[in-house]
């Protein structure tokens, strides 16, 4: 009897194929997380689509003909070729947003290349949103830029920040000039821990700024690779004044949103609409 005809196809799944890395989620009929995995995404666009959901299989010791349904989301959405459906980021941010936080209704959503402002509806719905794509400034590469300046791995400039006691104040967030800010201030004798400080605070107002053109409203919830920075965190819930929705699957948002786009369209769960 063929493998598929014993095993039916009760899963589906999202591939967020981001600038810098690639997200993979695969749910079970009940919508819960079976499977995931995470890679960079590195020059080969589609061999990452492919290579983070047959990695997500893997661990979930599932096989390619039990996933009915496939959605490609991200930059790199119609690369995921062996996909069956694409749909923007945006749409799956806030979904995946909302299905954690049914409350949510703004989602901030920082990756490696852009920053997101998206306004959602009370069931899960892009209401408008605002997109900061043609600069790096305030995203996973500006930080990326300014660790490597400071001689730092990413991982540890957000709980360093959180340390700044008199954080310096930045003209710029300006990707192209952060490395020789840097060394200014250090220059000048500055802490570490006060230029990292500096650093996350003007990202958050810049990031605040980009939010506030489609209006924020709570409940906010934080997305993106940059969401595991405790530093970024902080001074979004400082500048904001209240505290942000930060899920430990902040970073597969966008892959779950796909991924119960699929299911739904696989009929394996009923549409949130």
């Amino acid at each position: 009897m063929p493998y598929a005809e014993t095993n039916p196809k009760i899963y589906a799944a999202g591939v967020d194929v981001g600038s810098t890395q690639t997200k993979a989620i695969i749910l079970d009929g009940a919508g819960q997380i079976a499977a995931r995995s995470l890679i960079d995404t590195g020059a080969n666009v589609s061999r990452a689509a492919e290579r983070a959901f047959m990695e997500a299989l893997a661990s979930g010791g599932l096989h390619r003909d039990q996933v009915a349904y496939v959605v490609g989301t991200g930059y790199g959405r119609y690369k995921v070729t062996f996909g069956d459906a694409q749909i923007t980021e945006i749409s799956c941010h806030a979904r995946g947003a909302w299905h954690l936080f049914p409350g949510t209704r703004t989602v901030i959503d920082m990756g490696g290349q852009d920053a997101k402002g998206i306004k959602v509806g009370p069931g899960g719905e892009v209401k408008d949103f605002a997109m900061n794509d043609k600069c790096a400034a305030g995203t996973g590469r500006f930080l990326a830029n300014a660790a490597e300046a400071l001689g730092l791995g990413l991982d540890e400039i957000g709980a360093l920040s959180l340390k700044a006691r008199a954080p310096v104040r930045l003209s710029t967030v300006c990707t192209v000039f952060v490395e020789s800010d840097i060394m200014s201030y250090l220059g000048q004798g500055k802490k570490v821990e006060d230029i990292l400080g500096g650093i996350h605070s003007a990202i958050a107002a810049r990031t605040i700024s980009l939010v506030r053109r489609v209006g924020i409203e709570p409940e906010i919830t934080f997305t993106g690779g940059v969401s595991r920075n405790l530093g970024m965190v902080h001074a979004l819930q400082e500048k904001l004044g209240v505290r942000v929705n930060v899920s430990p699957e902040s970073h597969y948002i966008g892959a779950i949103g796909a991924a119960l786009f699929a299911a739904e369209r696989a009929g394996l769960i009923r549409s949130a609409a």
